[in-house]
Parts: C-alpha cells; structure tokens; sequence
C-alpha cells in the first residue's frame, strides 16, 4: 500500500488534513497539484495555498497550472507514472487528467453522497436543519460528484454547530476516512457502488450550490428554528446579512451568533425588541431570534453587549424585503 505512487490535488485548508495524513502514514506522494498564487486582501498581497503551504513545508513537488488541459501540464504530469490521483477540495478534473492513473482518481467529499453534491455541502446541510451528515470517497467521473462510491462514514451534526465547527470536524474524518479507503482498494476488499443504491424509495436528492452573497440574505418572514439554521449554516463565512434602518440611513450587518424561541406575537417579521443594553429580539414568524453576536459593515463582530454599548439602537428596524 505504501509503494503506492500518488498525486495528491487540493487546495483549502480542508485538504491540508487529508495530505498530512498521507505523509504522517508514510504514503508515497510524488507530486501535489494545487491552485496558482492570487492576490488578497485590501493589499492586494499575493498569497499561496493552504496545500502549497504544507507542500512547501513537507518538501513535495508542486505544480499550479492555470489550465488543466494545459498539454505541457498534462505532460508533466503524466511523467509522474501515478497510481492514483486523489482529490480534496479541488476543480473539477478534465476527462485526460483524471482517466490518467492506473487505478484511477480518488475524491473526498465532505457528505453522504448521493446527498449535497456541490460546493458547499457543509453549509447547505446546517441550513436545511439536517442532524447527520458525512464524508464520503469515490471514484470521480465525468460528472459533478456522481462516481462510484468507495466509502462513506455518518457524522452527527449538534444542535448549535456552524458551518465552521462542522467544517472542522469532517475534515479529521474525512482524513482517515481516505487512509482506510487506500488500505481497502491496495487488500481488494471494497467494491465501489452506484450513489443510486444508497437512496431509499422516494428520496429526493438535496443539492448543495455554491453560495453567492444574494443568498446570504436572512428572510425574517420564516420561523424562528429555520433563521436559526440559516444563520449557523453561514456562520463564520460567508455570514448571514441583514440590514438596519431608520428614514435617513441603511446599515447592513451579519449576524453569526443565535437562539430560536418559539411563540406567538402580534409584532411584524423584522421588528426589534431591545433594553438597549443586554439583548437584541428580533421577531419572525412564529417566534423570535435572539441575536448573540454580531457585526456591523465595516466593524469587528461583537457580541450583542458589546454591539448595543456603542449602538443606540431605539428607532432602527430590520429591513425584511
């Protein structure tokens, strides 16, 4: 198993877990593909991968093509005579890069496939009040997270986790779930299976988009548990939004902290209840959020004591539409 020659592809922090683990493990990573150096920031300062960063520290050979059908890059990396190819967090592969291994191109994928196929299958679980989620490995294909799958692994998802707490967690899983995952394809003792035959009659597979920032809007005229899950399934990034207003101004904030209370009222989807001091209320549907913390355009979050300490916040209302 460890003789194995492997290319590892990558390029968040999510992945970093998952190249360690096969240097910590002794494999045999022969190069690492990872996305090209990009400016950042309002400095505009040129910044490297999460991968390229632990590849530099781990002395592996780096390769950032800008195009993956690239021939020269295509060429270089079939001179690598891999064994497999396997990907975390990475573009989608061309038909020539991933067909190139021998016993072909590996992905993790941070859900129970066939479920929250897509580019943000953490964020899209929480959302969608989901209390089990998953990491999975599979064969990739020509398709969008569609292959064959190798393993899959149930993780829980807690009542008050964020994306990020969640994001943290699969990560170590995912990491040795593609450990175990090597040591059964090198013993011959996994037979991948069609993603169909893991849906029960009548499943609706839930997709998992990338998330853009028109979507990040909170919609106040849902339930108090669904603005809950919205707000912990965009917490920390890309966070939650809303906005505040009075007759002359405008004010767009996140909110990453929030408890759910359920309860009827007379008030409107958006109306603030507050002592000024301690807490913020803000009724929806059925009931109210209790905002924890929180951060206006252009601050530091901070939690609600602290926000209100600086914000007089009488007058203002929360835009809902």
């Amino acid at each position: 198993m460890k003789n194995l020659r492997i290319v590892f592809m990558g390029t968040p922090e999510f992945a970093v877990s998952t190249l360690g683990s096969l240097i910590m493990n002794g494999f045999n990573v022969v190069g690492v593909v990872t996305a090209p150096d990009k400016p950042s920031g309002r400095g505009r300062k040129i910044t490297k991968s999460a991968v390229k960063e632990f590849a530099e520290f781990s002395y592996l050979p780096i390769m950032q093509p800008q195009n993956l059908k690239d021939p020269e890059f295509v060429e270089v990396l079939g001179k690598l005579n891999a064994d497999l190819f396997i990907v975390v967090a990475f573009r989608m592969l061309p038909e020539v890069i991933w067909r190139m291994p021998s016993i072909g191109t590996i992905n993790l994928h941070a859900s129970l496939l066939p479920h929250y196929r897509g580019a943000a299958p953490v964020n899209h679980a929480i959302i969608n009040g989901e209390t089990v989620t998953g990491v999975t490995t599979f064969f990739i294909d020509d398709k969008i997270d569609t292959g064959n799958i190798l393993l899959r692994k149930e993780i829980p998802i807690f009542p008050f986790e964020n994306a990020g707490e969640l994001h943290d967690r699969l990560m170590k899983h995912g990491a040795r779930l593609v450990i175990k995952t090597l040591a059964g394809i090198t013993d011959n003792t996994l037979t991948p299976r069609l993603q169909s035959s893991f849906l029960k009659p009548g499943d609706i597979i839930r997709e998992a988009p990338k998330i853009y920032p028109e979507s990040c809007i909170i919609d106040w005229n849902n339930d108090p548990t669904r603005i809950h899950n919205f707000i912990r399934g965009l917490s920390p990034s890309p966070g939650a939004k809303s906005f505040l207003v009075t007759d002359r101004q405008k004010i767009s904030f996140k909110v990453f902290e929030s408890q759910p209370e359920s309860g009827n009222h007379k008030f409107i989807p958006g109306h603030i209840i507050s002592d000024g001091k301690h807490f913020i209320r803000v009724a929806c549907r059925n009931g109210f959020i209790n905002i924890a913390s929180l951060q206006a355009e252009g601050k530091t979050r901070l939690n609600t004591v602290e926000f209100l300490r600086g914000f007089n916040i009488a007058g203002w209302t929360i835009k809902v539409n």
